[in-house]
């Protein structure tokens, strides 16, 4: 009796785990298709962020809006230069991305990034997923992008639950509005 009923025990957990392993698969953000590069490329704020790449952010008292500039560079390239408050004061990085044709992403592996992907955006605001990886190690950041120094609700909410889903609700972080690291981006 007590045998079949650990069986039974064991049969229900694994139902338990394969059914939330499925669930939370469905619920992974989609990237999407039908972006309009040309509309999505320019100047871009970064106004929060969520990382599981420890110790990117400097403390609190020395962390300021980020920046973005996306250019189409060539048919199935991104040029993207990134601007980030950083504890050494403000650093920017440049690189050329190329278009995965299976997927909706951009990439660089040479330059440690493996997916730049769009996941929402209304080109106002974006939802941007990037994950980073190089010697065996892998980070996924999520950025959220606006074209003002301000967000609406609804973006800041997708973002939370876009962070949520990715597991980085607890890395994420809504930045202090000096522009002041950003502005060095301006065009």
């Amino acid at each position: 009796m007590r045998a079949v009923l650990l069986v039974a025990l064991l049969v229900l957990v694994l139902v338990l785990v394969l059914a939330a392993t499925s669930q939370a698969q469905e619920q992974l953000p989609k990237e999407s298709h039908n972006i309009n590069w040309n509309k999505f490329s320019g100047f871009w704020y970064i106004l929060a962020i969520a990382t599981d790449a420890k110790g990117f952010l400097p403390g609190r008292e020395k962390r300021k809006l980020g920046a973005s500039l996306v250019e189409v560079h060539k048919a199935g390239q991104l040029k993207v230069v990134i601007a980030f408050s950083r504890s050494q004061g403000c650093q920017s990085h440049t690189v050329l991305l190329r278009k995965d044709y299976k997927k909706a992403v951009f990439r660089n592996t040479l330059r440690g990034i493996k997916a730049f992907r769009v996941l929402a955006t209304d080109y106002s605001h974006g939802v941007v997923h990037v994950r980073l990886g190089r010697a065996g190690r892998e980070y996924k950041t999520l950025l959220l992008f606006s074209r003002r120094t301000t967000a609406s609700f609804l973006s800041i909410k997708e973002f939370m639950d876009t962070a949520e889903v990715l597991q980085l609700l607890d890395d994420a972080t809504i930045l202090p509005k000096d522009a002041s690291c950003a502005n060095t981006l301006l065009p």
